[in-house]
């Protein structure tokens, strides 16, 4: 078996563990929920929106869309379309637990946005750090409950979130490019 078959195998047991140990009502209800801020990048930018409108906070505002728009154009303009990963819910239909997406599966885009939000609220303040990383991670989780995204699409995720917020954030820091952010 290839090498992609055994990680694909092995994401299919995880996701079938998180099946079985986690499916409630309740999950249910939250997980669509929770999935959705993470549309678009939807409550970072939310979060971006409101940073903008205070003074003290209007340059990490410009860092967090940066860093959005960079998750944009290496996850959904270069990886997904390179790699063509099929979601787990485009090759077992029925266990989707929302309107399937048509775009594909590696990375996830909500978790890499996610992260890299995460990353740089992180660097700027630590309190408002960890709930993003919560939030963050719940975010991931939601995608793999949902059966949109393999586990290893959503660590892949993170982890190049994280390299990416943590790049945008020392870009800015750079005085050749403090120009960009004020």
């Amino acid at each position: 078996m290839p090498m992609g078959g055994k990680i694909t195998l092995t994401d299919f047991r995880i996701l079938d563990f998180i099946k079985r140990k986690t499916s409630c009502g309740f999950m249910d209800f939250m997980c669509p929920k929770v999935s959705f801020l993470g549309n678009c990048g939807l409550i970072w930018l939310l979060a971006a929106a409101v940073m903008f409108a205070f003074k003290s906070t209007r340059t990490l505002s410009l860092v967090l869309v940066s860093g959005l728009i960079v998750g944009v154009l290496i996850c959904n303009l270069l990886l997904k379309n390179t790699v063509a990963r099929p979601r787990p819910c485009h090759l077992l239909p029925e266990s989707a637990r929302i309107r399937i997406p048509k775009d594909y599966s590696f990375p996830s885009g909500h978790t890499m946005s996610s992260f890299i939000a995460a990353s740089i609220l992180a660097e700027a303040n630590f309190w408002m750090g960890v709930i993003a990383i919560v939030l963050a991670a719940l975010i991931g989780f939601s995608r793999l409950y949902l059966y949109v995204h393999f586990p290893s699409d959503v660590v892949i995720g993170a982890v190049l979130g994280t390299l990416s917020g943590i790049m945008v954030w020392h870009a800015a820091l750079m005085p050749e490019l403090s120009f960009i952010f004020k």
